[in-house]
């Protein structure tokens, strides 16, 4: 049974919250908790994060959830280019400003290609 149903007529923003929807429940069964979903820096041309989550050792994981139909055009994972993983770093700086000691922190990317679903962590760093 596929992941996702690419059938059913669906607004961008549904099959997007499917795609998280996916993306926390493997997370949470590889043993990662939800710290909060949807982060959203202030202003226009802010950066959003999809999931914020911590691993078993205390790490802060930000999560990027990509899903495509195919993989025609490179896939899910490589849809995360320069600029995008640019506003992740800026918004997940902003989400740590609010901590007083920040724990250890990654990215990692979630990839939803048709009905495989690829988990890649530490997809990129904050350099």
């Amino acid at each position: 049974m596929p992941l996702l149903n690419w059938k059913r007529k669906v607004t961008t923003r549904q099959s997007g919250a499917a795609a998280e929807d996916v993306a926390l429940a493997h997370l949470q069964s590889a043993g990662l908790s939800l710290v909060t979903r949807n982060y959203r820096t202030p202003g226009r041309g802010g950066g959003e994060i999809d999931l914020i989550m911590r691993a078993p050792d205390g790490t802060l994981v930000f999560v990027e959830v990509r899903a495509r139909r195919n993989t025609d055009q490179g896939g899910a994972a490589a849809s995360v280019g320069a600029t995008k993983q640019r506003r992740i770093v800026l918004a997940a700086q902003h989400y740590l400003m609010r901590l007083t000691a920040p724990p250890p922190c990654r990215f990692d990317v979630v990839a939803i290609d048709g009905g495989q679903i690829s988990w890649l962590p530490g997809a990129f760093d904050a350099g």
